[in-house]
């Protein structure tokens, strides 16, 4: 069974954390949501969630095979936290699957993972993204290596099935989106 972490701060997207969450856990992976500072953490709405753990107990556990950052307005503090950079830091060297969402891939920027990749993000990031060396695409979702990015609350379901498709596999994936009812292209 995979494994991923899933930081929480004050001010996270809660539609881009919690869909990860669920998608994730119905696709039978191992998620650990682990508060960056106070615990329990409120939402950029007001939503209360209760993490599992901290970051800094779960950053230098073995066994996890991806970190997923989802962004917000609190995502500067996810980029503040030395935990979470050295749990980052740690997946880059032992080739695991890192992640974000939203603003969140501003923090992977800042801590130099993105140069010359392609990624994407939520619109207000791009420049930042851009000045980094990304080459930015405007997909749902864009996979580089073992880089996934995506651009904000209303990709939240997508990029949710890729990670389910990158740690479970396809037929996996499939099986979970099944479940889910989700709508074919729009008619009138």
């Amino acid at each position: 069974m995979s494994r991923v972490v899933i930081p929480l701060v004050d001010g996270f997207e809660q539609i881009e954390a919690l869909t990860v969450v669920d998608i994730l856990r119905r696709a039978g992976v191992e998620v650990v949501t682990a508060a960056v500072g106070a615990n329990p953490v409120t939402s950029s709405h007001n939503v209360r969630v209760e993490a599992d753990t901290t970051i800094e107990a779960v950053r230098d556990e073995p066994g996890i095979d991806m970190v997923v950052l989802p962004g917000g307005p609190g995502t500067p503090g996810l980029g503040e936290s030395a935990g979470l950079r050295a749990l980052v830091d740690r997946l880059r060297a032992e080739d695991k699957e890192i992640a974000a969402i939203c603003a969140a891939p501003g923090v992977l920027a800042g801590y130099g993972l993105l140069d010359g990749k392609c990624a994407t993000s939520f619109p207000a990031v791009r420049d930042k993204l851009e000045a980094a060396g990304v080459d930015y695409r405007e997909s749902a979702v864009v996979r580089d290596g073992k880089l996934t990015t995506s651009r904000g609350p209303g990709t939240a379901m997508d990029f949710a099935l890729e990670l389910v498709a990158i740690l479970e596999g396809p037929t996996v994936r499939d099986e979970v989106e099944s479940h889910l009812m989700r709508p074919g292209p729009a008619t009138a």
